[in-house]
Formats: structure tokens, C-alpha cells, sequence
């Protein structure tokens, strides 16, 4: 039975799809659950279907525990988890808590894969049952991070020394896209705050791609970077080397 703050089973959320991803959602093979929702429109989102809370399947969390049962001896062998992503997990915070709840209490490894934009909405309670944050920190100086998403630096930062302050493990991911995040400036900014927290395992340095145009054009939302190409090796390579020189882990 389940226990502590969570009901069992309840309550329902609305899921836009799920897949299974190896090394990219967390540490192993994982089960990744796309939540739907998000308050934020990044220039180069890949998931622009799960904007839009309307747009999900309604599931509960004994939906969700069922289908992650389909996979779980292969994930366990393989050292792998569960990972809740989006869109934003947390628009659906009260969904997200009991599921998360649910999964570790069958022992098995949580990821949150969040903007941290609405870090408000994680409850102690949410994070207990949290192992890991895959945490995307979007830019650095406010101007551009609001060219990028539409939306404010500051919460993140917020729930970034929030995770900081509780130990609770972090993997930084930061997307490269010329011309929108790769000023140099801009990226150490991140860098710098990066490797003050204390709990940074890894970053991981995204090249952005075009691998989404297709959904862009089949849903008939303008993508504003569609004529951007991907960054170079070299561009990437100085990144990374932004990121390592404060200390970090890249990958």
C-alpha cells in the first residue's frame, strides 16, 4: 500500500507520450514520461505537442506505474530509472508528486527533467522522492534568456541553490544554439553559478539541432530558428571547455 502524503492511484494527470531512452534522460536505460504543459516557449524546443495541457492523455498514476512495469526488469538490469519530463512535470506538480512517490517506492531510480522555472511547486514532499535533477539552465543574463524562452532567469536560479542547499544531486544540461546562447559571456555566467553549488555532477553541453522542424510544420507554429544552423565542433568545444575550466564535469 502506498504511504505517506500521496494517495494511491490518484490523482489523474495528462501525459502527452513516453518513451525509452538510453544515457540522455539519466543514468541508464530509463523510462522517460513527457508530462503535458509548460509555461515557457524556447526558440528551440523539440516538443512543441506537449506545450499545451489540453493536448495529453489522461492517465493515473496506477496508468503510468503500469506501463513502467512493461520495462522495468530490462531497466533494473541495466541500471536505469524513471524520468518525468515535458513540457514542464511541474505545471502538473500534483500529478508528478504521487507518481514519483509511487515509482521509488518500488526502488526504483527518479529523474526530474525540469526548467526549474517553476521549482516553486515542488514540494519537500515531491523532492524527497526525487534522485536526481536534470536541470536546464537556458542562459544567464535575463535579456537573453527571455529572447530564448519568453520567460525569467530568477526562478531557476531560485531552485537551483534550492537543490544546492538540500544536497540533492544535479546534472546541468545547456543548449548551444548559435547566434541565441553561445555569447561567451552568457555562457559563463552559467558556468560560474554552476560551480558554486556544490552539487553539479555533470554538465551536459547540447548542440541544438533541427530534428523538430518536422513538428513545428505538422502542428503549424511558426519556428523562429529554422533557418540556424547547428553549432560547429569548434563552438562546442568551447563551451564544454567554459564549463571545465570552473570545474565541472562535461559531456
Amino acid at each position: 500500500m502506498t504511504t505517506g502524503p500521496w494517495a494511491p492511484g490518484r490523482p489523474a494527470g495528462l501525459v502527452s507520450s513516453w518513451d525509452v531512452s538510453i544515457g540522455v534522460d539519466g543514468p541508464g536505460t530509463r523510462l522517460v514520461v513527457f508530462i503535458s504543459g509548460c509555461p515557457l516557449r524556447c526558440v528551440y524546443c523539440q516538443n512543441p505537442e506537449t506545450w499545451e495541457i489540453r493536448n495529453g492523455r489522461t492517465m493515473t498514476v496506477a496508468d503510468v506505474l503500469a506501463e513502467l512495469a512493461k520495462y522495468e526488469r530490462f531497466i533494473r538490469v541495466a541500471g536505469g530509472g524513471f524520468t518525468v519530463s515535458g513540457g514542464e512535470p511541474l505545471v502538473q506538480a500534483e500529478f508528478v508528486g504521487p507518481l514519483l512517490h509511487a515509482v521509488k517506492e518500488r526502488d526504483v531510480h527518479t529523474a526530474l527533467d525540469t526548467s526549474g522555472y517553476l521549482g516553486s511547486s515542488a514540494s519537500d514532499e515531491l523532492l524527497e522522492d526525487v534522485d536526481l535533477v536534470l536541470l536546464d539552465i537556458k542562459s544567464w543574463e535575463p535579456a537573453t534568456y527571455r529572447r530564448v524562452t519568453g520567460g525569467d532567469i530568477a526562478p531557476t536560479l531560485r531552485f537551483a541553490r534550492r537543490l544546492a542547499g538540500l544536497g540533492k544531486p544535479v546534472w546541468i544540461r545547456y543548449v548551444v544554439v548559435p547566434g541565441w546562447t553561445d555569447e561567451v559571456a552568457n555562457v559563463d555566467g552559467v558556468a560560474q553559478f554552476a560551480g558554486t553549488l556544490g552539487n553539479v555532477e555533470r554538465v551536459d553541453v547540447l548542440p541544438f539541432h533541427q530534428m523538430g522542424l518536422e513538428k513545428y510544420q505538422e502542428l503549424g507554429i511558426d519556428y523562429p530558428i529554422a533557418d540556424v544552423r547547428p553549432p560547429s565542433a569548434a563552438l562546442i568545444d568551447r563551451v564544454q571547455e567554459q564549463f571545465r575550466s570552473r570545474g565541472l564535469s562535461v559531456y
